[in-house]
């Protein structure tokens, strides 16, 4: 099971489960939506995930606390002011029902973190569907080392981004890379999509090595010049 539940303006709170295990929630952006799907669905929780420090991905942690005390919460360094219980900025996350890769995406933020689940990934703000995150606290060769680590990844990887962007994204898609056509066409599959309320995501690595003109840059300096002209875009 993976559900995007909508929250905030253009947030997803990423709901995974393998078979009739517990859920793994990645990040808090509020709790009124997710405390009503879990009253719903009764599934118990195995983990939090959190990507990065940001408010619009750990404002719920305090509440998701009170109602949740024993329910681990992992985050990198940065996420320890935010309520995470459990710091982890690399590596790996072993819970009773799952093994979860954690890799090290700084850039948006400095200590911001993705994670892997059963060929799931999950990223913040560090890679978009199209897009990628602007840089705030960290650096560009921080984002386009994160970046490389996550292009990695295998073709079939399930990419779940923490926002809805991807029509903007594409937009901007259009106007640098170099095959339109691509891009054209899933902007138009895209545009049905939300038309109808659906979320565009996930997405997957192989579908983004195509349109994503962060995925293309090769060198530091083309991918620096590419988020600069994305950023007053």
């Amino acid at each position: 099971m993976l559900i995007a539940l909508a929250a905030l303006n253009d947030n997803y709170i990423w709901l995974y489960q393998r078979k009739n295990l517990p859920i793994i929630i990645v990040d808090l952006p509020e709790t009124d939506k997710l405390f009503s799907w879990i009253e719903q669905h009764h599934f118990p929780i195995e983990a939090v995930l959190l990507t990065h420090e940001h408010d619009d991905h750990t404002q719920g942690v305090a509440d998701f606390k009170q109602r949740y005390p024993n329910v681990p919460i992992y985050g990198s360094q940065e996420c320890a002011k935010k309520g995470a219980t459990e710091i982890i900025n690399e590596g790996e996350i072993i819970t009773p029902n799952y093994r979860i890769q954690v890799i090290p995406t700084g850039g948006h933020t400095a200590q911001h973190v993705s994670f892997v689940v059963d060929n799931h990934l999950f990223c913040g703000d560090a890679l978009f569907s199209a897009g990628c995150g602007r840089v705030f606290t960290g650096n560009y060769a921080q984002m386009f080392e994160g970046l490389s680590r996550l292009k990695a990844l295998s073709d079939e990887t399930v990419v779940c981004p923490a926002h809805e962007y991807t029509l903007s994204n594409l937009a901007f898609a259009e106007k640098v890379i170099a095959d339109k056509s691509a891009v054209k066409n899933y902007r138009t599959f895209v545009k049905k999509l939300r038309s109808k309320g659906k979320p565009s995501l996930p997405t997957t690595l192989g579908l983004e090595k195509s349109i994503n003109p962060f995925l293309q840059a090769t060198t530091l300096e083309d991918f620096t010049v590419l988020r600069k002209a994305k950023d007053v875009f």
